[in-house]
């Protein structure tokens, strides 16, 4: 019967969520996904719902009253209170768009729910004051047949007057009815003016959250992009760790090329040290030649006879002198050029180990 009185008039897709019944405050999921929330009118009861079904689990079963307000607490997220349900709903839209035609349908609705209870509350007065007017009309018609008719007219209009008499009762009984049902429709209003009440303060203290949770996000959006910038500054501290890194590889690469260097230098030099203790005994061997020559002149003078023999030693002998001291030249030249060198090669170690 619900499926055949009961037509969707509008489907959206929501997320659907329902307010914490223990703490009043944080927001349940009750889909895990979006799924179909549709509006329904029923015909026969000329009323709406909101009913949304997640597989085989009805997550919204919810019938819209006048008393009922859809708010947007947000571009994409609405609720609205359900005093028969004693909850809170929330829908959480994909778009502003969808929550903007959801909410107009949600008004919509409300108003035709709120034309339909006007209706059905006028239909109530008029049964309600055509039950009573029956009432008082029926005593009046039977009184004259009873007071002033005769035995006759008494028995000819007993029929009418027991069928009279009869829907006098039947009206009474509608009318205690009628009262007994106003006095429970009181106390329902009242129960729901309760809930509405409580849900109303709900509502505001969610909407309350919704603010906090605003500025907590704000807060961590700042702390976010805070800890983005120093991200950021960290990876760049990084790379440039990373550059000191090849460029420290670089100079100890260059550090040990120099330091090979600087034995092969160390061995050449300690090879012309070597050749360099050599030149004393040279120059005692040219001291020695030096006398010799000086004796050679002094005999010389005295031996003017031999003069002719020794002056070709003596020729030699200077030949041969002059021969070592320009061999000893080089040397002494070569070496101050390889000293010059290693000092040099020193100093750029020197340099190299303080830049590092």
């Amino acid at each position: 019967m619900a499926l055949v009185r009961e037509q969707p008039i509008y489907t959206t897709r929501a997320h659907v969520f329902q307010i914490d019944p223990n703490t009043k405050k944080n927001w349940v999921p009750a889909s895990k996904q979006a799924v179909t929330v549709s509006y329904f009118y029923d015909s026969t009861r000329n009323s709406y719902r909101i009913i949304s079904v997640d597989g085989s689990k009805v997550i919204i079963n919810s019938t819209i009253t006048p008393n009922m307000t859809f708010t947007k607490t947000s571009q994409k997220f609405g609720q609205w209170a359900d005093s028969r349900a004693n909850t809170v709903f929330g829908l959480g839209f994909s778009s502003e768009q969808h929550l903007s035609k959801f909410a107009e349908k949600f008004l919509e609705v409300k108003e035709a729910a709120k034309l339909a209870r006007d209706k059905s509350q006028e239909k109530m007065e008029t049964s309600s004051n055509h039950s009573q007017e029956s009432g008082r009309e029926t005593p009046s018609s039977t009184q004259p047949s009873s007071v002033n008719g005769t035995d006759d007219e008494k028995i000819s209009h007993s029929p009418e007057t027991a069928l009279l008499k009869t829907e006098n009762d039947r009206l009474k009984t509608v009318v205690e009815q009628s009262n007994t049902n106003a006095k429970k429709w009181e106390t329902e209003l009242q129960t729901l003016k309760e809930s509405n009440a409580r849900l109303v303060d709900a509502l505001q203290e969610s909407n309350t959250n919704v603010e906090t949770w605003k500025t907590q996000l704000a807060t961590c959006k700042e702390e976010s992009d805070q800890l983005r910038a120093k991200i950021t500054e960290l990876e760049a501290q990084c790379q440039e760790a990373s550059q000191e890194k090849e460029k420290n590889a670089q100079l100890t690469a260059r550090v040990q090329e120099l330091e090979a260097e600087l034995q092969d230098k160390e061995q050449e030099l300690e090879n012309l040290r070597k050749q360099a203790e050599i030149i004393p005994q040279l120059m005692a061997e040219c001291e020695t030649i030096t006398g010799k020559l000086q004796a050679a002149e002094t005999a010389n003078k005295e031996l003017s006879d031999k003069m002719g023999v020794l002056q070709t030693d003596v020729e030699d002998s200077q030949q041969k002198q002059g021969h070592m001291k320009g061999e000893l030249k080089k040397f002494m030249d070569v070496l101050e050029g390889k000293i010059d060198e290693l000092h040099e090669v020193r100093q750029g170690l020197s340099k190299l180990g303080l830049d590092n």
